[in-house]
């Protein structure tokens, strides 16, 4: 459905472009903007390349390990239906240290494996968990300490200073988190008979 909306989008564009006499214009534009699609990406690629790295090191290292060992209180809390050792707990902690540190892109491979791991304990397969509720919203609330992504895109647009709005994300970040995990709460005690 989407790809017939971009269809009728461009040829929409061209008639247009046709009837006004702008066909030449709007050929350059379209050159112009893949051109700059490109620049773009190769920008992108060694930021993501270095944190990507990074974020293996540290896998490697054992950091993430001892950092999920750190988080094992908190994370209790808010999955309580995750044994402590079960693989879902791992790939959701990888999962938010991607997330923290803006590599939406890493991090979404990872929410896939965890959501497959914790479709794994679920008892009732049609029927989402409260687990998997909360992580669905802490996920889309993009826990970020630092948002490389945008510090990125932000340094490709000769941004003066690229990194300014890391003040302004971490208090976003924060109000948006909080506010799901409460409303998870709070849903899960009104609706505990509905969901498992």
């Amino acid at each position: 459905m989407v790809n017939a909306i971009w269809l009728f989008m461009i040829i929409i564009g061209f008639l247009v472009a046709l009837f006004f006499g702008d066909l030449e214009a709007t050929t350059q534009a379209a050159l112009d903007g893949a051109k700059y699609a490109v620049e773009l990406c190769v920008g992108l690629l060694g930021i993501y390349a270095l944190w990507l790295g990074l974020m293996k090191v540290a896998e490697k290292s054992g950091l993430v390990e001892a950092i999920s060992k750190k988080m094992r209180g908190v994370m209790g809390i808010l999955f309580p239906g995750v044994p402590a050792g079960h693989p879902a707990m791992g790939a959701m902690t990888m999962n938010l240290i991607a997330n923290m540190l803006g590599l939406g892109n890493a991090a979404t491979p990872l929410g896939i494996k965890a959501m497959h791991e914790l479709q794994g304990i679920n008892k009732h397969k049609d029927t989402a968990t409260h687990d998997m509720c909360m992580f669905l919203i802490i996920n889309t609330s993009s826990v970020q300490l630092i948002p490389t992504t945008v510090i990125a895109l932000r340094s490709a647009a000769n941004s003066i200073n690229p990194n300014e709005i890391i003040g302004t994300t971490l208090i976003a970040t924060t109000c948006s988190t909080l506010i799901g995990i409460v409303a998870a709460k709070v849903f899960r005690r009104l609706y505990n008979d509905r969901i498992y």
